[in-house]
């Protein structure tokens, strides 16, 4: 069965941008779900050379590298990522173990704005490069005026669905074709 990871960039435990991951989870079909911890120490460079990395770093490192896959959801703060997700990233960047090399990403956006937070699913994009995953390329889900986009039950309105449906559906080919490819190397 696949392993999904999720990363959310909001902290609240009923934010959208956890919804929207639940419900990508849920259009992915049969899968493991997994939500990582966020909730890490903010890197500090002197913190790192007394203590190492904090346990909560290793413990997210070690899902990503577990994961077959990890979706990505952000909202976007003043324009950009929020603190929390930037604070993970630059964490995860000081491992030995190189978790996100080859590994399939979607990423995805949730937001209060007309916008859908694509200036911060733009800067998500970004940041991820130098890590080199297998970033998934589209269709972009970014929703906008997302308080309005779940029913009660968490559910995501029609609309964004059917954007989720063909992500979701390009990330099982990158996990299927990871697995051919590390098949073959074996």
């Amino acid at each position: 069965m696949t392993k999904i990871l999720g990363l959310s960039g909001a902290l609240r435990k009923d934010s959208t941008n956890r919804k929207l991951l639940r419900e990508a989870a849920r259009v992915y079909g049969t899968a493991e779900y997994t939500e990582a911890d966020l909730a890490l120490p903010l890197y500090d460079g002197d913190l790192e050379a007394a203590e190492g990395i904090p346990a909560s770093v290793q413990a997210l490192v070690a899902q990503i590298a577990e994961a077959d896959a990890v979706l990505i959801s952000t909202p976007e703060y003043n324009g950009g990522i929020p603190g929390v997700l930037k604070n993970a990233l630059d964490w995860i960047s000081r491992s030995d173990v190189k978790p996100w090399q080859g590994k399939p990403v979607a990423i995805m956006a949730a937001a209060a704005g007309r916008a859908g937070g694509a200036r911060a699913h733009h800067e998500l994009r970004l940041s991820m490069a130098p890590f080199q995953a297998r970033i998934v390329n589209g269709p972009e889900v970014l929703v906008a005026a997302s308080y309005e986009q779940f029913d009660a039950e968490g559910r995501v309105t029609e609309t964004y669905e059917d954007f989720l449906a063909p992500l979701m559906a390009s990330l099982a080919e990158e996990v299927k074709r990871v697995a051919v490819e590390e098949a073959a190397a074996a």
